[in-house]
């Protein structure tokens, strides 16, 4: 085996657990949502997870991955490698994904396609408790299109906004603004939740049931952004031999001061280190580094992580005193969050990475030019303006005509029964043998008795 070839088989071996390791933040979002809501909606949250993935893969493969990257198209879609064949996957650096120079297109399918799906989870995050099952596999569909057209414009060799230089490493706007864009279209058209704004429109409090859960869920997610971010330098030796561990390392630190600046923001606010924001600063502040995580040096990836962690906790007052109910906090913590990673490269890029990278120039501080502040939000107000209309137009006509919402006695009663047929948690809800309420070993006889826990809408 050659020097060239042995450098390409280190490259697809760590492009592939990179993109096992966001395929795991999957999980990491099913135990988030599942503990940020109502556990008669467990199960609902859980399938939901499960079905996005199953979507997103097929229809990536089917048609976003030849409109993100294939070879022949224009500024803002691909032109070829729609269904790829074995020969086409199997190919190095050739068309019809000649982008992925150093790992075969197989190996850059499995990387983008997971990306998708992290960007699709985000938009039922804000749509919870109260969207029917059959508007994941349609909007689904529509958003995972949505998606690669807009990977195409920023990603892609060929895309307008890569032409313009602008710099989004790993996503913040690729993935996160836009799951969040969508999230809020949804938001708004199926109104808040049973119950969680009175007749005055003041707001009333649903607390999620399981706060371990939700803990759990941002540390699988903290791990698997190491995949996110590091992966994306696409090989081993993109901006020099072990780059990808100055990008890990500038996610962590991010990270760490977005808990810290949530913390400080939460306790000068409410007077109280709230759990629930402390966790959705460690998630905005990792959305924020995502875009910035090559660019920045470490110093600013605190600044970036601090500005992330007081940005989610005033973002999330603003959206509840804008009556939206977004029930994990997507919109400030993926929305907000993302535009100000996106912005902060504006200030922060430093221009010896820029030029390493080949995209953009330095930012304000550096260079004082605002050129590449410029730049950066042009994309955010390209892919706002488009992301939105498109999800906001499909998302309308479906409930047009066949509706978004269960109804309120399916959403008092919870999707697990009404769009599943079972519980998440089903001694709590349905007579078990030998479970909560019941008499005992005695009660396999027949002669239990289900607990009863009320709960109100």
């Amino acid at each position: 085996m050659s020097n060239k070839e042995l450098l390409f088989a280190a490259s697809t071996l760590w492009v592939v657990v990179a993109a096992v390791l966001v395929m795991f933040m999957q999980a990491g979002f099913a135990f988030l949502e599942a503990g940020l809501t109502r556990m008669k909606n467990v199960g609902h949250v859980a399938a939901k997870n499960v079905l996005i993935f199953a979507l997103a893969s097929i229809v990536y493969y089917l048609v976003g991955y030849g409109m993100a990257f294939g070879d022949g198209g224009n500024g803002f879609v691909g032109g070829s490698g729609f269904a790829p064949s074995t020969e086409e996957l199997l190919q190095i650096g050739q068309a019809p994904f000649s982008w992925f120079g150093q790992i075969p297109a197989a190996a850059g399918y499995l990387f983008e396609v997971v990306f998708a799906g992290v960007s699709l989870a985000i938009v039922w995050g804000a749509m919870a408790e109260r969207t029917k099952l059959w508007v994941y596999f349609a909007f689904g569909v529509v958003f995972t299109l949505v998606y690669s057209l807009v990977s195409h414009w920023i990603w892609s060799p060929d895309g307008w906004l890569f032409a313009r230089g602008m710099q989004d490493f790993a996503g913040s706007t690729v993935v996160h603004y836009q799951g969040a864009l969508a999230g809020l279209a949804g938001a708004l058209l199926l109104g808040p939740r049973l119950g969680r704004f009175g007749a005055d429109g003041r707001a009333n409090p649903i607390p999620g049931h399981n706060m371990a859960f939700t803990t759990l869920g941002v540390i699988i997610l903290w791990f698997g952004w190491f995949g996110f971010n590091a992966g994306s330098t696409l090989s081993v030796d993109f901006g020099g031999i072990g780059f990808f561990a100055y990008v890990a390392l500038n996610t962590n630190l991010a990270a760490a001061a977005g808990v810290i600046g949530a913390v400080a923001t939460s306790w000068a606010l409410i007077r109280k280190p709230d759990l629930s924001l402390m966790l959705n600063g460690a998630i905005a502040a990792l959305v924020a580094i995502t875009a910035a995580c090559a660019f920045v040096a470490p110093w600013a990836a605190l600044v970036i992580g601090l500005g992330a962690g007081a940005i989610v906790v005033l973002g999330s007052q603003l959206v509840e005193r804008a009556r939206i109910d977004d029930p994990v906090g997507a919109i400030a913590a993926h929305g907000m969050a993302g535009v100000w990673g996106t912005l902060a490269l504006g200030f922060l890029a430093m221009p010896s990475m820029a030029e390493k990278l080949a995209t953009g120039q330095g930012g304000l501080l550096y260079t004082g030019s605002a050129a590449q502040l410029g730049i950066q939000a042009l994309g955010l107000l390209a892919v706002g303006v488009f992301t939105f209309s498109a999800s906001f137009a499909a998302l309308w006509v479906m409930k047009a005509t066949f509706g978004i919402r269960t109804d309120a006695e399916a959403e008092t009663a919870g999707l697990d029964v009404s769009e599943h047929g079972m519980w998440g948690y089903p001694e709590l809800f349905t007579p078990v043998p030998g479970g909560y309420g019941t008499d005992g070993p005695s009660a396999v006889g027949g002669g239990w008795r289900p607990t009863v826990v009320p709960e109100t809408g």
